[in-house]
């Protein structure tokens, strides 16, 4: 869309250039979907019969941030290739990627947050990216275990996100599928899941042994 938007930034000029060359345009860059895309597009310009002021000073304007867009995209596609590049040169690497749901960015964000500092258990490796839950109180009122607000929110996304995406296997969709019986929402039963994968990170990079599943017993 960004191309397109550099070479036709306007309905108009996406009329004249026709569904075809769309179509030859996106076709380089979503060779999947370019001919679904392009029907989209020119259906969407038969619908429009209301010329809304300004398109044609949108039109000088939009192809310059198309561009600026598109370049801040492929500096970060370089970025996230030397990351990805600096994680696999690092001696923890396999143990880190060894864990099922750990890819290059969990593992990064681990090797940056975690490694080097000194959590004397599993519950202060979670605390510290704010997966434990917290009790709320107010003067004798006791409202029960929230989720905390505090820690290191980078690293409580990650973790988060590597729990979402553990639920393909088995253990992990069990526990989950407990928690939401227990009445746990969705987003609660998952920081639930990320604080109980806690333990597997803290004890592999302690002893420096790859991910070993639970046995059947």
């Amino acid at each position: 869309m960004l191309d397109l938007l550099q070479t036709w930034p306007t309905p108009d000029a996406l009329r004249k250039a026709g569904q075809k060359r769309i179509a030859a345009r996106l076709r380089k860059l979503a060779p999947k979907m370019f001919n679904r895309l392009s029907e989209q597009i020119l259906s969407a310009l038969n619908e429009q019969h209301v010329v809304v002021i300004g398109t044609s000073a949108a039109g000088i304007v939009l192809p310059e941030l198309a561009g600026m867009l598109a370049g801040i995209h492929e500096a970060r596609a370089k970025v996230l290739a030397r990351v990805e590049a600096l994680v696999e040169a690092h001696p923890l690497h396999p143990v880190l990627t060894s864990m099922p749901a750990v890819g290059v960015r969990t593992a990064a964000r681990i090797l940056t947050d975690v490694v080097g500092k000194n959590f004397p258990t599993a519950g202060h490796l979670a605390s510290y990216a704010g997966l434990s839950p917290v009790t709320w109180r107010s003067g004798s009122s006791i409202r029960g275990d929230h989720a905390s607000r505090r820690g290191n929110k980078a690293l409580k996304r990650v973790l988060f996100l590597s729990a979402f995406a553990s639920l393909k296997g088995p253990t992990c969709r069990a526990y989950y599928d407990r928690k939401r019986r227990e009445g746990k929402r969705h987003n609660q039963a998952l920081v639930a899941l990320a604080r109980r994968r806690c333990d597997t990170p803290y004890a592999m990079l302690r002893d420096g042994t790859i991910y070993q599943p639970r046995s059947a017993a």
